[in-house]
């Protein structure tokens, strides 16, 4: 049973690591700054030192690493000879570090190292006048022949989903609801923050909720964001231990997995509960598509008029809820105005650094960032609702209980006629969703999936999870395309769910007509232990250019498409057909997946039972 909770453990932090570039490095990024607090001169320059030297040797380690993901091989022993000559002192010596480093900082800002509950936690809502606001009044007026729908926008490119944020962050009179499972430490994290930090020092309230999976070890900067008066920050579903480098961690989750298996994956952007952003996107440069090797194809939608109502009511649900507790409830006494200065300070840095950047320099060239502000973005008017599940699932939902996703997803794809498209990067569907998929082929409607191939995902463990139900889905009449690695692909200058290096987005399209975009992936995580938010459009503007985003990803340029070598028989061995140098290739094994990749599918993903994937 621990190694299977261990296993769950690995694959949920691996997840969200891969979000985060892989970047072995986090820790060292997270203790420079602190150094600053040390006050004893030869103690900070020692331990900046002993970082410097450390970076350099998990920069070897990330380069070894790299060397197996292009395929070069290795053997066992070499592996087994690297960690124990690279990451075993390196481990140590961050041990001791943080042993020291934590101990200070507690000492001077943390206090108590676990979760008090007796903070002040005070109910607060939406705001429910958003006609009075100029978002309000903007998006009203686009949609004023159309009364009872709401305005949508796709938002494909990463550039886009970012300078729509920014944009509503300048725009919002009088609430910001940011709802996020991960946010990063990066460029584009730090500005959007600071973008809301400026909004609270206009009068705007700022209500940041995030998931502790990947708050821990961020108390202090996270509780010196929150001391402005306008700001309040909340974590989901606490870890009671804290500690930055998530030991004290893994041993409460081997003791309290059942609670701690239930994260918050929900991201949501809203502004003056008039305009919304909905969406796969967490806050962080590889979702934004800054450029690096990490990128993600992703997908998120802009929404405004009734629906945000119902998205704002969902984020009051688990702002509310006994599950988000105060950042207040992590740290001793508030941290002084010296440290709040040396935060924010750092967010204010940042900013300006990201403002010089080429990417920055692109996102000024464009009007899309004014045309949102202007409240004259446009949209698509369509009939939809919001889908959420609760914070904390009790079982079956009751009549007035919000409507479950994966209950609408089905009820959706059950009707469909001719067609349903099923886009998720982690694509496990259950005996049960293999029953309903086959009994919609046996009746003429075409099922096709597009997720990531071994090469291209960036959790392979899940990947292993996807692959034992793929000869069952491809003998029922089940069209599978799977992504290739951005590095191999085309390279079209057109954005769309193939432009990342792998895919991220969550949508279902059906019948080109109905559609649903969200946090959720199609897997036993999001089904039994996440929560998730979505919205249902009825809208065949919106399904159509989906469908025409699915029909290019898929196309064999840019995905494989997998066959049984005997068609019907779900015994067979596989086929991967893909387009090279304009020529069709057929592969008989996992295109383009390294020795070390396989590797970890096969071996970690043997380890963990389907329904903690």
């Amino acid at each position: 049973m621990i190694q299977a909770r261990l296993a769950a453990y690995i694959c949920d932090r691996t997840r969200a690591l891969a979000a985060l570039s892989h970047d072995l490095k986090t820790p060292i990024t997270r203790l420079r700054p602190r150094s600053e607090l040390l006050e004893d001169p030869q103690a900070r320059a020692k331990l900046t030192k002993d970082l410097d030297e450390m970076e350099t040797k998990v920069g070897a380690t990330l380069d070894f690493l790299r060397g197996q993901e292009s395929g070069e091989p290795v053997r066992p022993v070499d592996v087994m000879a690297l960690l124990d000559r690279i990451l075993r002192p390196q481990l140590c010596r961050v041990g001791t570090i943080c042993r020291v480093l934590t101990a200070a900082i507690t000492a001077l800002v943390m206090g108590c190292p676990s979760v008090r509950y007796d903070v002040p936690r005070p109910s607060s809502y939406a705001f429910d006048r958003p006609a009075e606001t100029f978002l309000g009044r903007s998006y009203a007026t686009q949609l004023a022949d159309t009364p009872g729908q709401s305005g949508f926008r796709l938002l494909v490119p990463g550039q886009e989903a970012f300078l729509a944020r920014a944009a509503l962050a300048e725009s919002a009179e009088r609430t910001l609801d940011l709802q996020y499972y991960i946010v990063g430490e990066d460029a584009t994290a730090t500005l959007l923050l600071y973008r809301a930090l400026r909004a609270a020092q206009r009068g705007v309230r700022v209500r940041l909720l995030i998931d502790d999976l990947y708050a821990v070890g961020r108390d202090f900067d996270l509780a010196a964001f929150a001391a402005h008066p306008n700001v309040q920050v909340r974590v989901f579903n606490p870890f009671l231990r804290r500690g930055p480098l998530g030991i004290s961690r893994l041993l409460e989750y081997l003791g309290d997995s059942a609670r701690l298996d239930r994260r918050m994956h929900n991201k949501l952007w809203i502004a003056d509960n008039a305009a919304a952003i909905v969406g796969g996107r967490n806050l962080g440069d590889a979702y934004f598509n800054v450029g690096g090797e990490s990128d993600f194809a992703d997908l998120d939608v802009l929404a405004a008029g009734p629906v945000v109502a119902e998205v704002s009511r969902s984020f009051d649900a688990y702002w509310n809820s006994e599950w988000a507790v105060p950042v207040a409830a992590f740290v001793g006494d508030p941290p002084g105005s010296a440290q709040m200065d040396l935060v924010l300070s750092r967010l204010a840095a940042g900013a300006e650094r990201f403002r010089e950047s080429e990417y920055a320099r692109t996102l000024r060239a464009t009007e899309l960032g004014r045309l949102v502000r202007d409240g004259r973005f446009p949209l698509v008017a369509a009939h939809a609702r919001a889908v959420y599940e609760p914070p904390a699932r009790t079982g079956a939902a009751s009549p007035e209980a919000p409507a479950q996703i994966m209950s609408v997803l089905r009820e959706a794809v059950e009707a469909a006629q001719r067609e349903v498209i099923l886009i998720s990067p982690y694509f496990i569907p259950s005996e049960r969703g293999l029953g309903v998929l086959g009994t919609l082929v046996k009746r003429g409607v075409r099922v096709r999936v597009l997720t990531n191939s071994l090469a291209s995902t960036d959790v392979p463990i899940v990947h292993a999870g996807y692959a034992r139900y793929r000869g069952a889905l491809l003998a029922r009449g089940v069209e599978l395309h799977e992504l290739r690695p951005g590095a191999t692909r085309s390279g079209s200058a057109r954005p769309g769910l193939s432009s990342g290096a792998s895919l991220h987005a969550k949508a279902v399209v059906v019948d080109r007509k109905v559609v649903l975009v969200g946090s959720m992936n199609l897997d036993p995580r999001s089904r039994l232990a996440n929560t998730e938010v979505a919205v249902l459009i009825e809208s065949a503007v919106l399904g159509g250019q989906l469908g025409a985003l699915f029909d290019e990803a898929a196309s064999p340029d840019e995905a494989f498409r997998v066959e049984l070598t005997e068609r019907g028989n779900d015994s067979a061995p596989l086929a991967w057909t893909g387009r090279e140098d304009g020529k069709l290739v057929r592969y008989s094994n996992e295109p383009l997946a390294s020795w070390w990749r396989r590797f970890i599918s096969s071996v970690l993903g043997a380890l963990a039972p389907e329904e903690l994937l």
